[in-house]
């Protein structure tokens, strides 16, 4: 259990929030302030400076004229930029861990991979900025010649959300820095000093001035601010549904290309001839990770009905023994939720579950102390008309229900409109198949939570959004297409 005056001596090394414009760090003298909050405890860490028009109006001439500079590097030059600030973020990786942990109220476990993670993205986009290829086409005639050349398509406004503070930056800003673009950066209030150390790895890696920005403030108001400038060419945002979408209306005006990774509400099917225990340790695993805050978290477990009890069973029993806590204690396996408004929307739908047949196995409350902590819960005979199995609930919640026929599962898995991530678990080859071809979503894992490498594409179908981050997707993605026909006169 860690002590409460090492608690405080380590909140109190929280660092000073600031916006990034420009190449300088700004305090928030003269400026509109909010609170950033602690969610092991409530405590205010910090005030986050909100930037004014004029700061985003800076944001935008600075972005508009390093984008000249930066696409100008060689390839090479902007990728030992890149490799050099993975190294930094290596280094620095239990001091980075820390502060992720106060502001997110992850587990230094995660927080750890997290920066891992964060390192492996720019290493892996400092490589494939190299490959931006183009080609050149056939001739058709003597004297010409056709060739299709990829470009950097301009500034980019990159808005993440808190659940990865670390990895969502590193997302956005590898591959659009990767293709030569330059990227204002708004990261989620809640957690921006997590974003910071992600730019202060670049500055001190020597990226130029004003290649990179962070502001903070109201969410609309950045948004509508970027979204209207000519100078911003490309969006990439996370989040929830009904923002992209309002999003995407912004950007339509100047038709500007869109990437949206949003929610989901991922399916599991659960096969009779599996081993449950091995399904049971990864799915707990899988499920709780980040308070279950996760866009991918697998939610919706479809079972054989010859396998449901025990399922259910083990996954209660599991549930119940994890460490909830404060997240800079080692033994923790579980910390909070990331403000009081997620703990009231979790409550509501499991209260609700509740009301309208559902079983609570374990959990279904919030846990009596201060912070957002609620206990890692598990709903089994939900009915499929209570909201929360049709809205994201974006919380520590599993709900179980049993299936008599893999055709019922799929039919059950693709109900929603959501496509983000599925998962199947199944032993025969046929089923695995089978899976593969039936789930309607972007991403799918079969036998394994794991579906995000820096290498693979990363992003949804259906309303879970277009486009994909990471892989070469995520590059293409910052790129422009132009074909050039030339011919002697």
């Amino acid at each position: 259990m860690l002590a409460s005056r090492d608690r405080d001596s380590i909140a109190r090394a929280y660092p000073e929030p600031r916006l990034l414009i420009g190449g300088r760090w700004l305090d928030g003298a003269g400026r509109r302030t909010g609170p950033v909050l602690d969610p092991a405890t409530e405590a205010v860490l910090a005030e986050l400076p909100h930037a004014t028009t004029a700061d985003l109006d800076a944001a935008l001439e600075a972005a508009a004229a390093a984008f000249e500079t930066w696409k100008a590097l060689a390839p090479d030059r902007r990728g030992r930029i890149l490799r050099d600030a993975a190294t930094l973020l290596r280094e620095r990786k239990d001091a980075i861990a820390r502060i992720a942990t106060i502001e997110s109220g992850k587990p230094l476990a995660q927080t750890r991979i997290e920066v891992a993670m964060s390192a492996d993205i720019f290493d892996w986009y400092a490589e494939e900025g190299r490959r931006a290829y183009g080609r050149v086409l056939p001739r058709r005639a003597s004297g010409t010649r056709m060739t299709v050349v990829k470009e950097p398509v301009g500034p980019v406004a990159a808005f993440a959300p808190w659940n990865f503070p670390l990895g969502n930056p590193a997302r956005k800003l590898g591959a659009a820095l990767a293709a030569g673009c330059s990227c204002i950066l708004k990261p989620a209030e809640e957690t921006p000093a997590s974003a910071m150390n992600i730019a202060t790895a670049l500055m001190d890696a020597g990226i130029p001035d004003g290649v990179v920005a962070l502001v903070f403030g109201v969410p609309d108001a950045i948004s509508t601010r970027l979204l209207g400038s000519p100078v911003i060419r490309k969006i990439s945002f996370t989040g929830s549904i009904p923002v992209g979408k309002h999003l995407m209306r912004l950007a339509a005006d100047g038709m500007k290309r869109t990437t949206m990774e949003l929610g989901g509400h991922a399916p599991v099917i659960v096969g009779e001839d599996v081993d449950i225990d091995k399904v049971l340790d990864l799915s707990v695993a899988a499920k709780f990770r980040g308070a279950g805050q996760v866009c991918v978290s697998p939610t919706r477990f479809l079972v054989q009905e010859s396998r449901y009890r025990e399922f259910v069973d083990g996954f209660a029993d599991r549930a119940a023994r994890l460490k909830v806590g404060d997240g800079l204690d080692e033994s923790t396996q579980m910390g909070p939720l990331i403000h009081a408004r997620r703990l009231a929307a979790i409550t509501e739908l499991v209260d609700e579950a509740k009301a309208a047949g559902a079983t609570i196995v374990a959990g279904g409350r919030r846990l009596g102390r201060p912070g957002y902590f609620f206990a890692p819960t598990v709903l089994a005979d939900v009915p499929p008309a209570a909201r929360i199995m049709n809205e994201e609930p974006f919380g520590p919640v599993a709900l179980i229900n049993p299936y008599a026929t893999l055709e019922a599962a799929i039919a059950e898995a693709n109900r929603l409109p959501y496509g983000l991530a599925a998962f199947a678990f199944a032993d025969s080859s046929r089923t695995i198949r089978r899976m593969g071809e039936s789930l309607e979503a972007g991403m799918v894992g079969i036998n394994t939570y794991a579906i995000s490498v820096p290498e693979s594409p990363f992003g949804g179908i259906k309303e879970s959004g277009h486009g994909s981050e990471e892989g070469i997707e995520g590059l293409e993605a910052c790129l422009l297409t132009r074909f050039i026909s030339e011919a002697d006169l």
